[in-house]
């Protein structure tokens, strides 16, 4: 099963290198991974969705997460209420006769052309990684040339405590 973790820690070198390091060594599938800063100076947010398989090797994985030294938090928010975007660039083959054709396509999909030569377009969309998916499906007749996919990025929705709520102590870890 998918599962969404999310991991607060210390932006220092090597830290992404030990996290991605640690689910290899226990044979987890990283499907995305995103990672960027937060509010707190000094401390990025990673976003993971790895393929686990039960709850003990779900448990495994977030103790063994919360071990590393820099990091800060370790969430498995897949059964909350959260908030899920995906960004994706797609470049599609297109002469001018074809551009609105595709225009249409992609409108209701609230996308957005970002670049435009003799041969493509460049598209621009936000979304749920199924949004995505479906407007890969109907552009693919056209010719896709690139797809360039961000991973999942994920909120927890309303008040639920976060890095922000984390004591200093807890920072300083």
């Amino acid at each position: 099963m998918k599962r969404i973790i999310t991991a607060t820690v210390q932006d220092r070198a090597g830290v992404l290198n030990r996290v991605t390091g640690l689910l290899q060594r226990r044979q987890f599938n990283i499907e995305s991974i995103s990672v960027g800063p937060t509010e707190t100076e000094g401390v990025s947010r990673m976003t993971l969705v790895v393929e686990i398989e039960d709850e003990q090797r779900l448990e495994q994985v977030t103790k063994q997460l919360n071990k590393q030294i820099d990091v800060l938090k370790v969430s498995d928010i897949t059964d909350k209420a959260v908030v899920v975007r995906e960004l994706a660039l797609i470049k599609v083959a297109s002469s001018s006769q074809l551009r609105s054709e595709i225009n249409g396509i992609i409108d209701p999909f609230r996308a957005i052309v970002i670049d435009v030569s003799k041969e493509s377009l460049a598209i621009q969309i936000t979304g749920k990684p199924e949004k995505i998916d479906a407007l890969l499906e109907l552009l693919r007749p056209f010719g896709i040339k690139e797809i360039a996919r961000t991973g999942l990025t994920a909120l927890l929705r309303g008040h639920q405590p976060q890095v922000n709520e984390l004591t200093h102590h807890t920072l300083l870890k």
